[in-house]
């Protein structure tokens, strides 16, 4: 073992509640009636359990500097920017949050009202992520999105209003029926918007969503999605977008800090039902993973109890590796062994003959300041390439599994 650093410690929020559950969404979101048939809202009640549920984890954070809060979901901007400003100046009480810190909403465009980007502004957001995934009637309606692609115009043009310039969107690829020139138009109408970032993926049929249970009709064969995703690198490219992981591009000074962090295995408390945290204990030489009640109702409840709202276990050593590249191999820069050895208390040369190895397969490369990046072989076959880390595994057998995108709004 080697001595753990605390690394940089984000906050994550999750708002578990949408209009509509989308077909091929995997996430904790649960359709909450008040917001399609009225009545009383749990916003309150909510915000007071997210700040109970910060109370009990406040120890985890050793004093620590809060560099990025990110608010997902679900569909947060169903929340009013008054919710958000009660929630984030009880944050500023209990927890350091830095002055430049990255504040982001994840936001659909079909839950957008006039004038709430400058609430949610004056709240504290200096950062949007919209969900905007197509600019095609057809396949709005195919994923059961509640927006129309011009929903997607109006709600930027919120955001101009509000002066939120820096923001998100993210975009589907490989839908159902798409064909590689229509892909290629929902980026052009995408990069017409002048985000500062882009979350560009390809669709997954992930286990218990209804696409997995029941696939849609015309769904593009692998080698088309590969086609729209090639297409889609050399356009995004072209526009003065850089690339810095697997699904997520951005222009210069605008990556996502939150999630970069997430990325480089640093520390995050997780807030909210389903919501899963990661803290660094260098004192105690224990990582610890913190997972909270899933069920909305449950997680309310257990807070008018006082009873604990989630668990805590420790990441075992040998997990570690995994649980490091698992994040770290997305980045096309790669990672340090310094860096590994510091966010997992493992020494780097247990590490080596592995690296080495996936080295010669073709799937990694040692860059000349030591740094360790998958090829563009590895890139393509990341599922294999991260699998070689698991406790006890050997060497991945690229060919039958193409790693896909993360469904992560960024």
């Amino acid at each position: 073992m080697t001595d753990l650093v605390a690394p940089p410690l984000s906050l994550y929020v999750h708002v578990p509640w949408c209009v509509r559950k989308c077909p091929y969404c995997d996430f904790n979101s649960h359709v909450h009636r008040a917001w399609v048939e009225g009545g009383e809202r749990p916003e309150a009640a909510y915000v007071d359990a997210l700040l109970a549920d910060l109370d009990a984890d406040l120890p985890l954070a050793l004093d620590r500097e809060v560099r990025t809060i990110f608010v997902g979901g679900g569909t947060p901007s169903l929340f009013a920017p008054e919710s958000y400003a009660r929630l984030f100046a009880g944050l500023r009480e209990r927890l350091a949050v830095a002055p430049d810190a990255e504040i982001t909403l994840e936001a659909n465009p079909g839950t957008i009202e006039h004038g709430r980007f400058e609430g949610y502004r004056d709240a504290g957001f200096t950062r949007v992520s919209i969900g905007a995934q197509s600019f095609g009637a057809r396949q709005l309606a195919v994923l059961g999105r509640i927006h129309a692609a011009d929903d997607t115009a109006r709600a930027v043009g919120e955001l101009r209003a509000a002066s939120l310039d820096d923001f998100n969107l993210d975009l589907m690829y490989a839908l159902p029926e798409q064909t590689p020139a229509a892909a290629l138009d929902d980026l052009e109408r995408a990069l017409a918007l002048s985000p500062t970032h882009l979350s560009h993926y390809q669709l997954t049929l992930e286990p218990g969503t209804v696409f997995h249970h029941r696939p849609p009709e015309g769904l593009p064969d692998e080698d088309a999605a590969f086609e729209m995703q090639e297409a889609a690198q050399a356009r995004l490219a072209h526009a003065g977008f850089v690339q810095y992981e697997v699904s997520a591009w951005a222009r210069p000074g605008h990556r996502c800090r939150h999630n970069l962090n997430y990325w480089e295995y640093g520390d995050y408390l997780g807030l909210g039902a389903g919501a899963h945290g990661k803290l660094t204990d260098p004192r105690a030489e224990t990582i610890v993973r913190t997972v909270k009640t899933k069920q909305p109702r449950e997680y309310l409840e257990r807070r008018g109890r006082r009873e604990p709202l989630g668990t805590r276990e420790p990441v075992p050593p040998a997990e570690r590796p995994f649980e490091f590249m698992l994040n770290a191999l997305r980045l096309l820069d790669g990672f340090g062994l310094a860096d590994y050895s510091a966010r997992t208390g493992l020494p780097a040369a247990g590490l080596l003959p592995t690296l080495e190895r996936l080295g010669a397969r073709g799937l990694l490369r040692e860059t000349a300041s030591g740094r360790w990046q998958p090829t563009a072989l590895g890139a393509r076959f990341l599922n294999d390439l991260q699998a070689a880390f698991l406790p006890a595994a050997g060497p991945p057998s690229p060919g039958t599994t193409r790693s896909l995108p993360a469904n992560i709004g960024v």
